[in-house]
């Protein structure tokens, strides 16, 4: 990278840079003018100079000069004017001026705007590329959040000083220089004062603030490691919890913060310091003006018109100087910033630009062996992590990896997808050295898949999918309005030097998974998800999912059929009381209170959660038609028993599993909360404890909770407050509710929610399982069981992927390195957190699919369990960074040694 801020604004700006200076010589000129002329205001119109005389005029705006070797040149005689005419000619003048000064300002300062902030641009892309070029060993020596923080803030400054840096100091110093030379002009005295105190400030005040840009140095540095330290207690936050550590982690953040509260106090008490010096030099200089050039005015050696000049002109001294000599600390300061990304930026070891140039031709297939020859790898503690191995992998092979713990074969299998760089020693691919091919090659035809599975925040499909995008493929689609933005954004990312390319184009490679474009990728995927046992995993998140209306209009078309499908398929089994369907004038015994009250899907908060008990609507119903009382009671009914059966259990004990109305830490809170009510009458009760005890009745299920609170009048009370609800229904309320209708998809509920259309019975253990199985039939009956799968993969799984399990997370990561067919399979023990019967099936599935493509992979599997490599051709056993067996299964077990032991 670059070591000069100056020499890398130059190199990129130049052009730009010298347009906008000669915009600001230009701009002097009016300048100096917008000086002199309120002096010819004073001594001409308004003090009379040259209009003595009755009637007397002068010429206005006469131009002319005298030309070497042309002689006298006269542009425009000028027209002649009276002393009002001339008053009112010069002020407007004057305002003109005015104008053009502020048209050049506004000028200058947007254009070297936009100026910095394309080169922000530039310089945050380039070290985002920087990052996607580090060797990945670098990766265990910076922490995440450091290196966010140093590309979003900490560059940030030098946006607003990469376009100052060359035209502000001549700006600012062009008007401070313009402003001193003409009050020399008007009095030398005045401007040998002027000049001194200038000097003064240019001198004291940028040494004095030295000391602010180490002070602001530490600051920045203390802020970074502050980032970084709560990025570090973030991802480590389950460990803070179950070790009790999180008073020490307080203890930690309040010393930084005690460090950082000290470098900023210091800061805020220099800067001040150097602020009331430069205001006191600056305020110093009006009071001399005005005692000696009143003094001179007196005596006459200077005019009164001069004396408003030279006042007025110092007025415009200050203000650039002081901004001069802030420019001078900035430069000083995002120098130092600079030097210290670009420090934080260089290291050995950087990808070459080239091993990851775009190539949207897929490169052919590797039909050479995959061969490590003489591998010595050392961790930085200097242990040898392996050690003179050498091995090879031919095409279609199927290798298990197996040994002791730090064997070595993980190392191994981290130097086959490049993600470790050997010691010495080298892999190649026929005569290709691996770490001299592109990316473009090595990312598509070598797939890897490890048990540290991270997620990009984003859909399952984006995540699933993500290993196929290499390239843009397919361009866009756009109106003219979005064609004309696309061609804006082109234009601009080339003037930022960052690649045009558009993330909105169709970058998936769709002959990788061997589909024909997005209508068959599903079905070339299908049969991955199946081999990992990830597919039933995406139906229930499909099925337990709103379904977006745009993306997948044939389950909202087809969802009757569906519900009628399931009655049918019930009551062909005899079955049919194994799910309490809504009906719009009947009570649903196996649907909560709530549910039976609202009878629809809550849109949005208004009517939903928390919200619903304090909504002043749903109040007023419970209120009109008696339930807010029978609810209360109901609710002091269900604390009574819950506290009685719960309280004496442990927190973790599994019937808090099944307590729906409270969690197991507000046990004691209604404990308390029922003695104090104890003896009160309902209307004596305050509207918080009164919304506390309503709020348990609404979860009440008489089939599942079995209090006996629910009797045969109570549920026709609820039916008829159902009827009042939607009835007196607020306009604004309205949109907050979708109602149960039989032929009418609920966009607000679940996919299964709106097959169901009612509730599973609790009088079967089982019944969630036996519904579910018969929706799965129905779906494949119909043909909908893709469309399912499609709704599953618009699910969110969060940041890093936690809104999945870990095992979901590791099929999910093998699913996507399998999808794309490449020729080499690196597996580094990528189900570690499945356990040993799911292991085998996905192993014994991913052989067998692996072995019916046309192009049959080569597999370098590093096992978690020994135990599996008996369904490979061959397996490699590594023991303290040494390979010590490599031959067949039924081989190496007769020889007896390190796997057998391994196994025994």
């Amino acid at each position: 990278m670059e070591k000069s801020l100056a020499r890398y604004i130059w190199t990129h700006t130049r052009s730009q840079q010298l347009w906008v200076l000669f915009v600001v010589a230009i701009s002097m000129v009016t300048y100096f003018l917008s000086f002199d002329l309120p002096k010819l205001i004073v001594n001409i119109p308004i003090q009379g100079k040259g209009f003595e005389s009755a009637g007397a005029t002068q010429i206005f705006m006469h131009i002319a000069f005298d030309v070497p070797f042309i002689g006298h040149l006269e542009i425009f005689r000028g027209v002649e004017l009276g002393r009002v005419a001339m008053l009112v000619a010069l002020s407007t003048v004057f305002l003109l001026l005015v104008i053009v000064n502020g048209f050049f300002k506004y000028y200058i300062n947007t254009y070297k705007g936009r100026l910095g902030e394309r080169m922000l641009r530039r310089l945050r892309f380039a070290l985002i590329d920087r990052v996607l070029r580090f060797p990945p060993s670098q990766f265990k020596r910076v922490k995440p959040s450091e290196i966010a923080t140093m590309i979003k803030d900490e560059v940030e400054p030098l946006g607003g000083f990469i376009g100052d840096a060359f035209v502000q100091p001549v700006l600012l110093g062009g008007q401070a220089v313009t402003a001193l030379v003409f009050i020399l002009v008007q009095s030398p005295w005045l401007g040998l004062i002027a000049l001194l105190i200038v000097a003064a400030q240019g001198f004291f005040v940028p040494k004095l603030r030295r000391r602010l840009i180490v002070l602001g140095r530490a600051r920045q540095l203390t802020a970074r490691e502050l980032s970084g330290r709560v990025g570090e207690v973030v991802d480590g936050i389950a460990a803070v919890h179950t070790h009790d550590t999180s008073n020490f982690e307080r203890a930690d953040f309040s010393a930084r913060l005690g460090r950082i509260f000290k470098i900023r106090y210091d800061i805020y008490q220099w800067k001040f310091f150097v602020k009331f010096l430069n205001n006191f030099l600056a305020q110093i200089t009006p009071y001399l003006f005005y005692l000696i050039g009143g003094y001179l005015a007196i005596r006459g050696q200077l005019d009164v018109g001069q004396l408003v000049a030279v006042i007025g002109a110092y007025k415009d001294l200050p203000g650039p100087l002081k901004e001069l000599i802030d420019w001078d600390q900035s430069r000083q300061d995002v120098e130092v910033k600079y030097a210290q990304v670009v420090e934080q930026f260089t290291m050995d070891g950087v990808l070459a630009p080239h091993l990851q140039a775009l190539s949207p031709v897929a490169p052919g297939a590797l039909r050479d062996p995959l061969s490590a020859a003489n591998l010595t790898v050392t961790d930085e503690s200097g242990t040898k992590l392996l050690e003179r191995v050498s091995m090879a992998i031919q095409p279609g092979e199927a290798v298990a990896l197996v040994g002791t713990t730090s064997g070595g074969a993980e190392v191994l299998a981290e130097i086959l997808a490049r993600l470790v760089l050997p010691e010495s020693g080298k892999i190649t691919v026929g005569s290709d050295d691996l770490a001299e091919l592109p990316e473009s090659v090595t990312g598509r035809r070598i797939s890897y898949a490890s048990s540290e599975a991270f997620m990009f925040q984003g859909s399952l499909r984006d995540n699933l999918y993500y290993s196929l995008k290499h390239a843009p493929l397919r361009p866009a689609d756009y109106d003219d309005a979005a064609r004309t933005h696309r061609k804006w954004e082109i234009d601009e990312a080339g003037k930022a030097g960052n690649p045009d390319h558009d993330i909105n184009d169709d970058w998936i490679d769709y002959a990788a998974a061997g589909a024909t474009g997005p209508e068959d990728l599903l079905i070339s995927a299908l049969p991955v998800l199946e081999a990992v046992l990830l597919s039933q995993d995406i139906l229930v998140l499909g099925m337990r999912s709103t379904v977006n209306a745009g993306h997948h209009p044939e389950l909202l078309r087809r969802v009757v059929e569906l519900r009628t499908a399931l009655r049918d398929r019930l009551a062909a089994e005899g079955l049919g009381g194994l799910i309490a369907q809504f009906e719009p004038g009947a009570f649903n015994p196996e649907a909560t209170i709530v549910e039976n009250l609202l009878f629809g899907a809550a849109t949005g908060p208004e009517l939903s959660g928390k919200e619903l008990a304090s909504n002043a609507y749903f109040r007023s119903v419970l209120l009109s038609t008696g339930l807010d009382e029978t609810l209360y009671g109901m609710g002091l009914e269900i604390a009574a028993n819950s506290v009685e059966l719960f309280r004496d259990l442990p927190p973790d004990h599994p019937f808090f599993q099944q307590l729906s109305f409270m969690s197991s830490e507000e046990i004691p809170q209604y404990e308390a909360l029922l003695q104090s009510l104890r003896g009160k009458t309902f209307a004596s009760v305050n509207d918080l404890d009164r919304a506390r005890m309503i709020k348990l009745s609404f979860a009440y299920v008489e089939p599942r909770h079995r209090f006996g609170l629910l009797d045969a009048e109570l549920m026709k009370r609820i039916v008829e407050a159902r009827h009042e609800f939607n009835r007196s229904l607020p306009e604004e309320l309205k949109g907050a509710i979708e109602g149960y209708d039989p032929l009418v998809f609920i966009k607000s509920a679940t996919l299964i929610d709106n097959v169901l259309f009612g509730r599973v019975s609790n009088k079967h253990a089982d019944g969630h399982e036996r519904v579910f199985d018969m929706v799965r039939d129905i779906l494949h009956q119909t043909g909908l069981y893709n469309d399912v799968l499609n709704n599953g993969l618009d699910f969110n799984v969060g940041v890093g992927g936690k809104r999945l399990s870990a095992a979901q997370r590791q099929k999910l990561n093998l699913a996507r390195a399998l999808l794309k067919r490449a020729d080499f399979l690196v597996l580094n023990r990528p189900l570690s957190a499945l356990d040993s019967r799911l292991q085998q099936q996905i192993v014994q599935n991913v052989i067998a699919l692996t072995g019916n493509l046309e192009q049959r992979p080569a597999i370098a599997w590093v096992l978690a369990a020994p135990g599996l490599a008996s369904y490979f051709e061959r397996i490699a056993v590594f023991d303290k960074g040494y390979l010590v067996e490599d031959g067949s299964f039924d081989k190496l077990m007769a020889r007896g040694g390190v796997l057998k032991d391994l196994l025994s």
